[in-house]
This record gives C-alpha cells, sequence and structure tokens, in this order.
C-alpha cells in the first residue's frame, strides 16, 4: 500500500490545539504502567480499545498538535521518492541525489528510479545530527581553551 505524504498538512485550530494539550498531559499520565493501562474511544455505541503500545505515539502526536504542528506519519519500512525525501531533508532534489550517488543514504533502483527507505533516511539524519553535535562541542571547546567567554 503506497502511502503519500501530505504536502500541505493540516494545521490544528486553536480548539484543536487546546484539546490536544489536555488530551496529551492525561496520556503522559498513564503512560509506563504496563498492560494495566487501557485507552478507550467511545463513538456513539461504539467503543474503541487502543493497544497500549500506541499510546507513547499518541501522546507525541498529540503534543505535536498542541504546539500548533501538523503531524504526518510514516513507517518506517516505507519507501520514498527522491522528491518526498528531499522533502523530509528540507533540501533540493538534486542535493539529495549527490548524497544518494556518494554513497551517505542507502537506495534502491526501481527502473530508472531511485527509492529511499524511510529507515536510511532516519539513519542518514541521526548521523547528520552527531555529526553536528560533535562540531558544536569541538568549536565549544576551542572558544573556552581559548578564553573567548562562550
Amino acid at each position: 500500500m503506497a502511502l503519500a505524504l501530505p504536502k500541505n498538512p493540516a494545521l490544528p485550530t486553536e480548539e484543536e490545539a487546546r484539546l490536544a494539550a489536555e488530551s496529551s498531559r492525561k496520556l503522559a499520565a498513564i503512560i509506563g504502567h504496563g498492560a494495566a493501562a487501557r485507552l478507550r474511544l467511545i463513538d456513539g455505541n461504539d467503543e474503541i480499545t487502543v493497544p497500549v503500545s500506541a499510546i507513547p505515539l499518541l501522546a507525541d502526536i498529540l503534543n505535536q498538535m498542541a504546539q500548533g504542528n501538523a503531524v504526518s506519519l510514516v513507517p518506517i519500512g516505507h519507501t520514498l521518492t527522491t522528491q518526498q525525501a528531499a522533502d523530509l531533508l528540507n533540501v533540493s532534489r538534486p542535493y539529495l541525489v549527490k548524497l544518494l550517488e556518494a554513497g551517505k543514504i542507502g537506495f534502491t533502483k526501481v527502473g530508472r528510479h531511485r527509492r529511499i527507505k524511510y529507515k536510511d533516511l532516519l539513519n542518514y539524519m541521526e548521523q547528520a545530527d552527531e555529526t553536528s553535535r560533535q562540531s558544536v562541542n569541538e568549536l565549544s571547546r576551542q572558544a573556552q581553551e581559548l578564553g573567548m567567554g562562550y
């Protein structure tokens, strides 16, 4: 099943953000209570029980909505087009293709089209974040050694 990444996900209204903040706090309070915690949604006569393992994810979604952010979910095993991957990295598609061809992000070819596993994109993002953290730490160390007051 294909998953479309929305170009313009809907931002929550002020009322939705307020409700999301309240719900997020209540969900956060039950996280970690093991199998004893249950979340039930009631819609008319229908009652839906949500798996306990989904509660932290729902709390994260509601927390983002409370901050006024739009949310999009992508399964870990999903494959992305180069444009979708570039959009997630907030870079141009040609720049992403250079990263792919340099071997910085794993990909497969389907015909002449490149496909990137979301998991591989996440790994690249984590490595890039770690490299940035190391660079900032090194610059901070050097500034302290030089007595620059940082």
